[in-house]
């Protein structure tokens, strides 16, 4: 049987910077399901599942239409919620996890992904980085950091600037992007093992991957997606899509 590929949304109605965001509406629509039609409107996608521990968003999604499902709200990171989900469903053989606050990401940026964790063999999950040469977003410790080996497999993320520049304007330096692609395996084997200790050092999610020797393929794009943290960035977005 073809193993489906599903892109599963997490959503969680508290944020500490900006709560019930899922549910902001710019042109009368919220940003989850902003999120759900560019998820949707992927060719190579079976289906698109929006996983929360919140009714307001259940019911929401259930009104615009969207494939919906409960999970637990003891969840510690979205990898988690969307592995939950993932586990009811053994027909999911391919799994994204796609952020439900970058409401302006691009297609084609999900196909990239898409592609990576099912073409390459290696691969147990794949994420985007882009190009970054600012020196404030370099040195922004909210703007993860990677660096990645000649056949495009991450070395190591972190919220420094590497490589550190020994030799000046010798080195490039590139930004992660919060999407990740998962094969069914990876996503549980990665979700069941403990935190480690440049997981913990830095809180970065995909360092238990790496330091437990797992392969993650990174594929480089030149667009910056908005993504919603603050009010600001929520005003920023309906400026857009509102003009």
């Amino acid at each position: 049987m073809e193993k489906q590929t599903a892109i599963i949304i997490p959503a969680r109605y508290g944020s500490s910077r900006l709560e019930g965001k899922p549910l902001l509406k710019a042109k009368n629509k919220p940003i989850i399901q902003w999120v759900w039609e560019k998820a949707s409107a992927c060719p190579n996608v079976d289906r698109v599942i929006v996983a929360t521990d919140n009714e307001l968003i259940f019911n929401a999604c259930k009104e615009f239409g969207a494939e919906v499902e409960m999970t637990s709200s003891e969840h510690k990171s979205g990898s988690d919620r969307i592995a939950e989900v993932a586990f009811r469903h053994p027909e999911i053989g391919y799994i994204i996890n796609l952020q439900g606050d970058e409401p302006l990401i691009e297609q084609s940026n999900i196909e990239l992904v898409i592609k990576g964790v099912r073409e390459d063999e290696k691969a147990d999950i794949s994420t985007l980085v882009r190009k970054i040469t600012e020196e404030h977003e370099i040195n922004n410790p909210n703007l993860v950091k990677c660096v990645f080996d000649v056949n495009n497999y991450a070395m190591y993320f972190s919220r420094s600037k590497i490589p550190f520049e020994r030799n000046k304007g010798k080195a490039e330096f590139y930004g992660h992007l919060g999407i990740y692609g998962y094969k069914r395996e990876a996503l549980f084997k990665m979700t069941g093992l403990v935190q480690t200790s440049y997981e913990m050092a830095e809180s970065l999610e995909q360092l238990r991957a790496l330091q437990n020797g797992m392969k993650i393929k990174v594929a480089v794009v030149d667009n910056i997606p908005v993504g919603i943290d603050t009010m600001e960035d929520f005003e920023h977005f309906k400026a857009i899509v509102e003009g």
